[in-house]
């Protein structure tokens, strides 16, 4: 077969280049650099600039430097070559790109060989002989995460005594760094332990008891981390090597737990529990598994009920069984296992029609049936479908009486629809007598507490207490709903609800039982707030033992486990008084505190006891005492208690609003907090003063007005409940601008007031000529007007003047 020209050409260019050897020199003044990761995909950039700007035939050629021929040709309108090692992923760039030049390539699923030197070469085929065009050389470093080369074994058996090394080597880019850990602690050397060649061997000797264990070899670089654990066992002992996996299987399918176990001397017994429990001694699970001679559980086929953990353990009878276990998951279609045959509804109250899925995983969505017809809930106002399927109607009517169905779906379908729910619209329970809200009775008295209730079925009525304690069955009696509790004790107190349930609704009413004359109960909820050298106790008092005693409070306090109780009596200030603050402590000191509470009949009852630390402050600081709140505030120089530390980078530049004062809150003292800051300013020839508000919580505040050309010093202050501490002044010279531009306004202000009362004036001239104007008119009308009269013969009842003053207007004779 006979080629074309070009055919012809394009070989010859290939074979010339194909024949060009590698570079040899690398000139490295304009090379590139590219990092990439293994897997990844890059760019080699090579921008391509035409002869002259206008496009001629070119060859891009890209070659590998240790790579003979090149890796990759391109000519217009033919393949392109490709090394074999490249083939299938290096393309030239697309055109339409115009993030790289024409003859950049594109390389994907790179990896460690293509680390190198690359040098793209443009030739242009126009020229007689063709000339070297334009390129660049470009550098590609891969970087691969670490991998495991080497390791050691899983299980190695040790007797006392005996050495071993274990070897972990890994490869990656950047190299790897290993190291060694012990039940994750990083090993420390020792005598008998070390770690040695660039960490890559574990060298243990003199094996004792306390070197049994797992070790954990850890490979890490820039890119990510691998690691591998091995276990020394001492011999004798049995150990898995291989344990169960968590399982997830459908109902009905088969489920294979695999448990592999070694021991030296090797033999040893395996078996499985689930739950704890042998499996053989599950009933319906007896006849469904076997363990084969591997040492796995198979289950064949499972049930919904196999779900649970099932254990491997492996013993020869030396030291502690050993253990492993895995989680089987059980899936299958959605169903309902259950299905009453009559629902009861109470009228006027909201109801539930439920339907008693089971569903693993859990339902996407249930359809429901009202006689004999698709019910569709969302259509029907005051009915919701609930995420458990069921329907929550708000108020139940007799006319959601009916026959009811339900059939769930999960994305394992349906296992089939419930049965038919006959849902019945009853009266509820009511209340025909309720207990009062309040009963008030003495120590050793009785009560009795009314609850009569009707309904239809009848609903039966119980007692109990609103704290779920026990009912004292040797003084309490129930008859017909009604209550009676005898001799009464102080631990009666409370609440109680008489509960009426019934097939149809539960209905639930409340009363309080006071016990009066008793000692106080004990404070509860206690809560505490420390500080460095204080601490804020608060509780909720309990029943104070009637109306007409007063109860007291005294908080107990002493360092942890010393025995020295200090006692704090708290006076009353009021109807509530249940919270007080400690001075005079120890920073970083644990104190046990408990609050106890008395009357005038009995003595204390004490709260349960806490335990709390205050604030730690520097080892310099313990041994200052605490402030009390209420005394003046002290600076940090005078010692007397813990403070905040100082605002940092305090900055004063100018704003379109004035002069904005920033700063950044402290990092000292982190346990003291900052309520609020204060900006203070000072003018060079001036006193300290206060700036505006004075109980900043933001950290910037702007100040208004400054002088042009005047220089002023700031500081910021940190405010805590014992005092405060200052920022470093900072010195601020206001722009000499400032002042023209106050200058400027006021000419500005001046000119526009000339200018606005030139205007005025000017219309005041307008408006009295234009008065005026209509003044002479009005005369000049009227003398007209007393002319034609006389011309006509007509008398008018005023005399005429002969003429008018000069300037008032023309004169008669002009008429």
């Amino acid at each position: 077969m006979r080629l074309g020209r070009p055919a012809r050409t394009m070989i010859g260019v290939w074979t010339a280049l194909l024949l060009i050897p590698a570079a040899t020199g690398l000139n490295l003044q304009n090379a590139k650099h590219l990092t990439a990761l293994v897997g990844q995909g890059v760019v080699l950039d090579c921008p391509l600039d035409f002869p002259d700007g206008q496009p001629v035939p070119y060859v891009i050629e890209w070659r590998k430097q240790e790579l003979h021929p090149p890796l990759y040709i391109w000519y217009d309108g033919y393949p392109p070559h490709v090394a074999d090692s490249y083939e299938g992923r290096v393309r030239r760039v697309d055109l339409r790109s115009t993030q790289y030049g024409m003859a950049s390539l594109n390389m994907t699923n790179i990896t460690e060989m293509d680390a190198g030197w690359y040098e793209c070469v443009v030739h242009f085929l126009d020229r007689s002989p063709a000339e070297l065009g334009n390129g660049t050389w470009v550098h590609l470093d891969i970087h691969a995460p670490p991998r495991l080369v080497t390791t050691p074994p899983k299980n190695l058996f040790v007797n006392v005594g005996d050495s071993e090394i274990l070897a972990c080597e890994a490869r990656g880019t950047p190299e790897p760094v290993i190291s060694w850990y012990k039940a994750d602690q990083p090993i420390q050397p020792s005598e008998t332990v070390g770690v040695k060649n660039d960490g890559t061997e574990l060298r243990i000797t003199r094996i004792t008891k306390e070197d049994i264990g797992e070790y954990i070899c850890y490979a890490e670089n820039s890119e990510g981390s691998v690691h591998w654990t091995s276990k020394l066992i001492l011999a004798g002992h049995a150990a898995i090597v291989t344990g169960p996996a968590n399982l997830t299987r459908m109902e009905a399918t088969r489920a294979v737990f695999t448990c592999e176990g070694r021991a030296r001397p090797s033999n040893f017994s395996l078996r499985w529990l689930r739950d704890d429990i042998p499996v053989e001694q599950h009933s319906g699970l007896e006849k469904r598994f076997k363990i084969s001679g591997n040492g796995s559980l198979v289950i064949d086929p499972v049930a919904a009920e196999d779900a649970g953990m099932f254990t491997c353990e492996v013993s020869n009878g030396i030291g502690r069984p050993e253990r492993a276990s895995g989680f089987l998951e059980v899936q299958y279609a959605a169903h309902v296992p259950y299905t009453p045959s009559v629902q009861y509804l109470p009228t006027g109250l909201q109801g539930v029609i439920r339907c008693h899925i089971k569903s693993n995983p859990p339902i996407q969505f249930v359809t429901w049936f009202r006689n004999g017809r698709k019910y569709e809930p969302e259509n029907v106002p005051g009915v919701t479908l609930l995420l458990n399927g069921s329907l929550l109607i708000e108020s139940v009517r007799h006319e959601h009486q009916g026959t009811y169905r339900c059939r769930p779906f999960n994305q394992h379908g349906s296992s089939g629809e419930s049965g038919e729910m006959q849902v019945v619209v009853r009266e509820p329970p009511r209340f025909v007598l309720r207990p009062k809200n309040l009963y008030q009775r003495k120590v050793h008295d009785a009560i009795q507490m009314p609850c009569v209730v009707e309904g239809s079925p009848a609903p039966q009525v119980m007692w109990r207490r609103h704290d779920n304690q026990s009912l004292p069955s040797d003084r309490v009696f129930i008859n017909k709903g009604n209550i009676t509790i005898k001799s009464l004790r102080k631990s009666d107190f409370g609440y109680y609800e008489c509960v009426a349930r019934s097939s149809v609704a539960t209905i639930v009413t409340s009363t309080q039982l006071v016990v009066e004359g008793t000692t106080p109960h004990a404070p509860h909820n206690i809560t505490t707030n420390a500080s460095s050298y204080a601490i804020t106790i608060r509780w909720l008092p309990g029943y104070s033992g009637g109306d007409s005693f007063d109860q007291k409070y005294a908080v107990w306090y002493q360092q942890e486990g010393t025995g020295n109780w200090n006692t704090y009596e708290i006076k009353p200030t009021g109807s509530s008084y249940n919270q007080v603050t400690i001075y005079q402590l120890l920073p970083d000191t644990a104190y046990e505190l408990m609050v106890a509470a008395k009357n005038d009949i009995g003595d204390r009852m004490y709260s349960d006891k806490v335990t709390v630390r205050t604030l730690d402050v520097g080892e310099s600081a313990k041994t200052d005492p605490a402030v009390d709140p209420k005394a003046s505030k002290k600076k940090a120089s005078d010692g007397s208690g813990p403070l905040p530390g100082a605002p940092l980078e305090v900055n004063v530049t100018e704003s379109s609003g004035g002069f904005l004062v920033s700063w950044q809150p402290p990092l000292e003292n982190p346990h003291v907090p900052v309520l609020y800051y204060s900006v203070e300013l000072k003018p060079a020839d001036g006193e300290w003063k206060p700036l505006g508000e004075r109980r900043l919580t933001k950290t910037r505040y702007t100040v208004k007005q400054l002088q042009g050309g005047r220089t002023y010093y700031f500081k910021v202050l940190a405010h805590s409940h014992d005092g405060w501490r200052e920022s470093e002044t900072v010195k601020y010279v206001v722009p000499d601008h400032v002042q023209k531009k106050a200058i400027t306004a006021a000419l500005v202000g001046g000119l526009l007031l000339l200018i606005v009362s030139i205007i005025l004036s000017v219309c005041t001239v307008k408006i009295c000529n234009k008065r005026k104007r209509r003044k002479q008119e009005k005369e000049y009308n009227m003398v007209a007007c007393r002319v034609t009269e006389a011309r006509n013969g007509l008398h008018s009842p005023v005399p005429l003047k002969k003429t008018l003053e000069k300037g008032d207007g023309p004169s008669l004779d002009h008429y």
